[in-house]
């Protein structure tokens, strides 16, 4: 399977944390409001924000830019004490296309700066996009934890 035409993405805004060489795997949720976490969003995407105040939630895209080129098949979930799988079936940055993302809390937003919840994301992480988490289409009923379930029930 080839494909011929160029993809090209570009930052709409930066991530701000407290985190300058090294994110935690998983956005720390006892750190809900902290000025420590907003995203400046260029100033030209201001009229996009319209309405956005009214999620508690949205869906942050970002590139991870400082991660090494090496694609890593396979994962070991800090979870799973040693146990492998599939990148595919893993959170791990180590992806072809180093693209992230964090679900978090919109806080606030005065002009085109976004305060949010903890995120994963290094500090000036380049943002890709920003999408509302919407709870009829975003939380799924019979959604499991996949191999932390099946795991969990050999131990």
């Amino acid at each position: 399977m080839t494909y011929d035409k160029k993809i090209e993405l570009f930052p709409i805004g930066f991530l701000h944390t407290p985190f300058e060489t090294r994110a935690p795997f998983q956005p720390d949720v006892n750190i809900e409001n902290s000025i420590e976490f907003w995203l400046e969003l260029d100033e030209k995407y201001i009229p996009a924000l319209d309405k956005l105040p009214f999620f508690n939630y949205i869906h942050i895209l970002f590139y991870l830019d400082r991660i090494d080129d090496q694609v890593k098949l396979k994962a070991h979930p800090p979870s799973l004490a040693g146990k492998e799988v599939g990148l595919f079936a893993s959170r791990s940055p180590y992806r072809p296309n180093h693209i992230a993302l964090s679900t978090v809390r919109l806080l606030k937003i005065e002009h085109n700066i976004l305060f949010i919840s903890s995120i994963d994301a290094l500090n000036n992480s380049p943002v890709l996009d920003i999408k509302p988490y919407i709870k009829s289409l975003d939380c799924r009923e019979d959604a499991n934890s996949g191999w932390s379930d099946f795991f969990n029930k050999q131990i």
